[in-house]
């Protein structure tokens, strides 16, 4: 790098259009490059400090500074931060620009001209400025409707849009004396997340959406139907695969009555916000002859330099190989470039970091790299786990090893460890990082090169540089590398990555939550329970600080779940809860769902075996038995799942909760009822732990297994809870687990009689919920005790707490107040108003494909559908033969 020709006495004048992300983290770049002296004006036309779009969505609800950083960089006296203030021409050739005066305060001299109209027309005073360099940041506008009626729209874009339609809701709401209805435009980010701020505002909305599923910008066909039943869940109206023709006024009232379509019904509406897209702020640019595309948009080099010389161009206004990318991570990367090129540097940007990952109304969505599966000859592992229910897809290359991209939707946990590797040899077989298929990823620990915060380029090295240079807390880590400072899903990986540097260290590592709370899990369990704190607004407000985060809500979740035994979803407890519980059921890779009832030990009877069969006839479900006893009916819509477990809970069937962290089943063999080997009766029993045990929320899912004779026909030693029958009585063996790391359970005790034994259990289910650290199994929490196996005999056994009487009153609670949640939801009315999918058509959704197989049917493979092959749902309804897949392989 160049030394700058600039000094104290002869500063850089750098001019900066544009107030906000993007000209924020400029002004940080320019300001702490060394040996750079500078002067920097920088011209916002909304009236605040510059403030975070990406939590634009939580200001729809509730008063909350968005300020970026501090505020603290405007203080700096090389900085002169104009707020309010438009600037109405740039001119390149004479260096200058002319802006309205928003007051007598601004530093300038007065233009010749001296006056010039504002968009309305009016007179106002005008200010030239003169500069060396100069930044268009002048970010985009939201798109617009050109429709009959789209005057009476609103956009979601500012804080003032914002402010608007708080206002708007609240006139309705007083006006109307009813909840309000509100049709949001567009099915993308901002969308949703103004249909689920909407939501919390109190009204009721809907969106409207010109494809057949959400966000299919940046989702697969699969990830995006399971968005869409997701966001279906969460009370949120779709109307898809239309646009609107017009936004209708009552012609009595002159008020919004309802969005008009083409082809279909009108959709009734108080209101409309629309959310389209955006375009690029280039009318500055064009005014003056510097190259714009006609989409909009500001040409830009690889430098980020534009057509005209000494003008730069960064964030959504500027235009890379044709392209403008509304997200963080580009727009700082460019920020920072042109920062060091003004500095003499020679950084270039090399393209746009399309990642994203967020939470829309409650529901974890991510995507990076080729999402699509578009690179020749890649390879795309799909895994949606019917014990979880949740869509996820890795993209490798053809040999399964380099990383080019994945997609998840409802659990995006594998995001934080995948997306660091991009373009990267996986350290393990690809099946491996995706939750969904009970996969657990190796820890491995990434290269100091690999990427960790992509919103604003930290790497691995530089948080681990920082950690050694006794950087030991978590919100002085972010301030000093600027990780996780922006979209926040980099921090559970930041937390990581310090946690391991500290240990590495020989530092002892905090056991706070997270950075919203300094209590451990477990200590946070004692104290809620101390409290009896019955919510997370309770919770939150004694012992935590800020708005909370992916990391603490579901653990506050769980904590409470655990603890009160109430119906999981009622209460605003719906929204903390991880996403496998919102439907009570698991969603399959094409958006249908999978009804999974419970067969305690295995054991049914042939009347309840009819019933399940006529179900699934009726509603044309695969069936097949699954490695937990159990049978699961899959391809049920979510509107149907009510009238399906109607029927089954009639017959007397209730949950197998098969999506929740719960226990899950209990495996047994036949045991010496009929067995000529048993010993005891493990069906008998297994059928006892299952109804007792039922339902009990914990800190991860876990499993039971009774074999009654040593040969162990039941794997009991692989379950989380393992009993085996023996001539002296029953072995209780605990911490087993399967999955990638398969750990055998440890004998905690043997020659048990029925009671005891159950006792114990008692014991350790609640000493393992009580202690265990979020999202921990029963093996890992094992092994992390102080005295691992002989610190649960004592407590367990020797009662060396003297807490067991406590255990076992706890478990009796949950036993006594246990409610099947499927009986519970059938009962109200206002639960079962989540079910369903589409408000203007109860229609099946034809763009799930169905292919024949081996007697029954599954969904179509993305190259089926493309050759357009299979049959589409309401086809099958009325009872077409479907197509035969490939034969079978002997």
């Amino acid at each position: 790098m160049s030394r700058s020709p600039f000094t104290p006495n002869n500063p850089q004048r750098i001019a900066v259009v544009g107030g906000g992300p993007a000209a924020h983290r400029f002004a940080e770049a320019v300001l702490s490059a060394q040996d750079h002296h500078v002067v920097l004006d920088v011209f916002a036309d909304e009236p605040h400090l510059p403030y975070d779009r990406v939590q634009l969505s939580k200001a729809l609800s509730r008063e909350v500074d968005l300020t970026l950083g501090a505020g603290s960089i405007w203080e700096d006296p090389r900085v002169r931060l104009r707020t309010g203030c438009k600037v109405r021409e740039i001119n390149p050739a004479t260096k200058t620009l002319r802006t309205d005066a928003p007051d007598s305060s601004v530093a300038a001299q007065t233009s010749p001209s001296g006056h010039t109209a504002d968009d309305a027309g009016r007179q106002v005073p005008q200010t030239s400025f003169e500069w060396d360099e100069l930044v268009l940041a002048t970010g985009s506008d939201a798109a617009r409707l050109n429709i009959p009626g789209a005057q009476r729209a609103f956009v979601y874009r500012t804080l003032e849009d914002v402010a608007a339609i708080r206002a708007e809701v609240q006139r309705l709401r007083e006006k109307l004396g009813r909840t309000p209805r509100a049709a949001v435009v567009g099915g993308g980010l901002l969308g949703l997340e103004a249909a689920g701020g909407l939501q919390e505002l109190g009204a009721e909305s809907t969106v409207v959406h010109s494809r057949q599923w959400l966000m299919n910008a940046q989702l697969d066909q699969g990830a995006g139907q399971a968005l869409n039943a997701l966001i279906s869940q969460r009370g949120v109206g779709l109307h898809m695969g239309q646009r609107p023709s017009g936004i209708k006024l009552d012609k009595k009232t002159n008020e919004v009555s309802a969005v008009e379509f083409t082809d279909s019904p009108d959709l009734p509406a108080d209101m409309v916000v629309v959310s389209t897209g955006i375009r690029a702020r280039d009318r500055l640019a064009f005014n003056c002859g510097i190259t714009t595309v006609a989409r909009g948009g500001v040409v830009i080099d690889d430098a980020c330099r534009t057509s005209a010389d000494h003008v730069w161009a960064i964030g959504e206004v500027a235009s890379f190989d044709g392209q403008c990318v509304g997200l963080v991570a580009p727009a700082n990367a460019m920020a920072e470039i042109v920062a060091d090129r003004l500095a003499g540097g020679s950084s270039s940007f090399d393209g746009f970091d399309t990642a994203t990952k967020l939470k829309l109304s409650g529901v974890d969505v991510a995507s990076f790299g080729d999402a699509y599966g578009q690179t020749e000859g890649c390879l795309e592992i799909v895994y949606a786990d019917p014990a979880r229910g949740l869509y996820q897809k890795i993209v490798t290359t053809a040999d399964a090893k380099t990383l080019l991209g994945g997609v998840f939707v409802g659990d995006a946990a594998p995001y934080q460890s995948l997306r660091p590797l991009l373009d990267r040899e996986l350290p393990a077989e690809p099946g491996l990082y995706l939750s969904a298929a009970g996969g657990e990823a190796p820890d491995a620990e990434l290269p100091d090169d690999a990427e960790l915060c992509s919103c604003n380029g930290v790497s691995f090295g530089a948080v681990r540089e920082a950690v050694a240079c006794g950087v030991h807390e978590m919100p002085e880590l972010k301030t000093c590398t600027k990780a996780g400072t922006q979209c926040g899903s980099c921090i559970p990986m930041l937390k990581k990555t310090l946690d391991r540097e500290l240990a590495k260290a020989g530092v002892e590592v905090s056991k706070a939550l997270c950075e919203h709370f300094e209590l451990s899990r477990t200590e946070l369990f004692e104290a809620v329970r101390a409290l009896d704190l019955d919510s997370w607004n309770a919770v939150l407000q004694r012992f935590g600080s800020g708005l909370g985060c992916d990391i603490c809500k579901p653990a506050v979740a769980s904590v409470l779940a655990s603890q009160r035994d109430e119906y999981v979803l009622d209460a605003g407890r719906g929204g903390l809860q991880d996403t496998n519980d919102r439907a009570l059921a698991n969603m399959q890779r094409n958006g249908t769902y999978s009804v999974v009832p419970r067969m305690p030990g295995g054991e049914i009877t042939p009347e309840k075996l009819i019933v399940i069969g006529e179900v699934a006839k009726k509603y044309g479900l695969y069936t097949k038995l699954t490695g937990a006893l159990r049978i699961t009916m899959l391809g049920a819509r979510l509107e149907q799942l009510p009238e399906i477990w109607k029927e089954l809970v009639e017959a007397g069937f209730e949950s197998g909760q098969a999506y929740g962290k719960a226990l899950r089943n209990v495996k047994s063999c036949l045991g010496s009822t009929w067995c000529r080997y048993g010993v005891l009766d493990s069906v008998g029993m297994g059928i006892r732990l299952e109804l007792r045990y039922r339902g009990l929320r914990s800190p991860h899912k876990f499993k039971m297994g009774v074999s009654g004779c040593a040969r162990e026909c039941a794997e009991a030693r692989a379950k989380d809870i393992g009993v085996i029958a023996t001539s002296d009585g029953w072995n209780l063996y605990v911490g087993g687990n399967g999955g990638a790391t398969p750990v055998h359970g440890e004998l905690l005790a043997q020659g048990l009689d029925d009671d005891t034994l159950i006792a114990y259990i008692d014991r350790y289910l609640m000493y393992y919920i009580r202690t265990a650290d979020r999202l921990q199994r029963t093996a890992r929490w094992q092994e992390e005790l102080d005295g691992k196996i002989e610190h649960v005999k004592a407590v367990v056994v020797g009662d060396s707490l003297g807490i067991a009487a406590d255990l076992e009153e706890a478990m009796a609670r949950h036993i006594a107040n246990y409610e099947d949640e499927w009986a519970a939801t059938l009962k109200d009315p206002e639960r079962l108003a989540r079910f369903r999918t589409f408000v203007n058509d109860a229609e099946p959704d034809d763009s799930i494909r169905w292919i024949a197989e081996r007697d029954q049917h599954r969904p179509a493979t993305p190259e089926e559908i493309e050759a357009g092959l299979g049959v589409a749902e309401s086809v099958l309804v009325a009872g077409a033969t479907l197509p035969v897949g490939p034969p079978a392989k002997v």
